[in-house]
């Protein structure tokens, strides 16, 4: 594999004391790119967001670094590290354990820090589980996209969060949820948006894999269809409306005071209730709104 990845690779240039940023597979190994294997054979030493997995990313290419950890708890002090290296000369490759580093996970600091400090950062691209959930979502009337990652976990935080988002009818929106709270955030999204269209992508690129799309309101049902469903990491695309229907979701001057009036009075779904049926205002659009309201500085 080595050989055939410096056939491929071998011609470009590949600069002493540069930072290489490199994408690793997100569940199946093929999905390495013969660039990623070249660099990563090519370089002194490894940052890695977990030093277990990177070494069995390494070892099963035949290859041995020394491993700089750089996670979350400590990329500040690690970053120090490397920039050392950087100053010896030393090519560094940075990857997280799954996927393109920095997108949802460790490395913008270490990226910030090396260029500021006047080092090359070089980018490898490869798998990512933005772009493979995107590529198979169809969706045809997304005026660009959103990365969401992971929502706030405490279920307040999570509500107003997806009231933003539910307003952000033009564009696709990604989202990141660990197995144990995908349920309770489906139910959310079914609650705030019942009949926004999204994909649900779980395990993708691996054996297990789902992809699905359906109407949020039909989420949980699927997921609670099958306890296996309920396994893996997800990756959800909230598809983009059409212009018309976002235009109908809207909430007027009218309905937003009617809303206001009864939330100071009522439990959140019984103001919407109360005042969907006296506006014939979209309930979607009214519950969002309520929730948008009802958190901390929304203005309700």
């Amino acid at each position: 594999m080595t050989q055939a990845a410096a056939a491929a690779a071998g011609a470009q240039q590949y600069p002493a004391g540069t930072l290489y940023v490199v994408a690793t597979p997100i569940g199946n190994l093929a999905d390495l790119t013969l660039r990623a294997v070249h660099v990563l054979g090519l370089v002194d030493a490894v940052a890695c967001e977990d030093t277990r997995v990177g070494g069995s990313l390494l070892a099963h290419l035949g290859l041995s670094k020394p491993l700089v950890a750089l996670h979350q708890h400590n990329e500040q002090a690690a970053t120090v590290q490397v920039l050392a290296r950087l100053a010896r000369g030393e090519r560094i490759a940075c990857i997280s354990d799954a996927g393109t580093p920095v997108v949802s996970d460790p490395g913008a600091t270490l990226v910030a820090a090396a260029q500021a400090a006047g080092y090359r950062t070089v980018p490898l691209p490869g798998a990512s589980s933005v772009l493979a959930a995107l590529c198979v979502a169809g969706d045809a009337h997304a005026a660009g996209f959103g990365f969401v990652g992971f929502l706030p976990t405490k279920a307040g935080e999570r509500d107003a969060a997806i009231a933003t988002l539910a307003q952000r009818r033009r564009e696709a929106l990604v989202l990141f949820e660990a197995p144990h709270r995908i349920a309770a955030l489906a139910q959310a999204l079914a609650a705030a948006m019942p009949g926004r269209r999204m994909t649900v992508g779980r395990e993708l690129t691996k054996q297990f894999e789902n992809v699905v799309s359906l109407a949020a309101a039909e989420a949980p049902a699927w997921l609670a269809a099958d306890a296996k469903r309920l396994r893996g990491e997800f990756v959800l695309v909230l598809h983009a409306q059409k212009a018309e229907v976002a235009d109908a979701d809207s909430v007027d001057a009218a309905s937003e005071h009617a809303l206001r009036v009864l939330l100071a009075e009522l439990p959140l779904k019984q103001a919407v209730a109360l005042a969907a049926s006296l506006t014939a205002a979209p309930r979607n659009a009214l519950y969002a709104r309520a929730l948008t309201l009802r958190s901390p500085g929304g203005g309700g």
